[in-house]
């Protein structure tokens, strides 16, 4: 059971860093098209996005937490991986919003948007890769306070924006 979830698990991740990876080539190439190429490379770029990189991260989200709960690995490592897990989630969100805008119209994305979104994501596989190949033996008191402290990062965004 345990050997079929790693394999969900590692093909998921597999595809959905691979599609997070070509997003931002397919969103520059939108300004060299003219309209009607531009209409189908859009919907090119949602069949993908939608069709094939969306479920594949919700396996392997869902195929990772159960692996969790199974392999019963509460470690800082694994916690800290899961940080990046999520920064992978707030790249796949920026993604869809990115596609919803680019392909507008008078929609535009920089060259330089491209290489900076690849070279972010390609950092943050690679921080989970070392977490999981290294696994790390990181102190406790290595992580910050308001990682440690259950609620720490809500205080911290009601000092930001205080609530009336």
């Amino acid at each position: 059971m345990i050997a079929w979830l790693k394999a969900i698990h590692i093909t998921a991740l597999i595809v959905w860093c691979g599609g997070l990876l070509v997003l931002p080539g397919l969103f520059a190439r939108r300004s060299r098209l003219n309209r009607r190429d531009a209409v189908e490379l859009h919907r090119y770029t949602r069949t993908l996005f939608i069709g094939l990189v969306s479920p594949a991260g919700f396996l392997a989200v869902v195929a990772g937490t159960a692996l969790l709960f199974f392999r019963e690995v509460f470690t800082t490592w694994m916690m800290l991986k899961l940080l990046a897990v999520g920064l992978l989630v707030i790249i796949h969100m920026r993604a869809g919003y990115v596609l919803l805008s680019v392909f507008e119209p008078e929609g535009d994305y920089a060259p330089w948007r491209r290489w900076v979104m690849t070279c972010v994501t390609i950092a943050v596989i690679g921080v989970i890769l070392v977490l999981i190949l290294d696994k790390p033996a990181i102190e406790h008191a290595d992580v910050p306070a308001w990682l440690r402290t259950p609620g720490a990062l809500q205080s911290s965004f009601e000092t930001i924006r205080p609530m009336p």
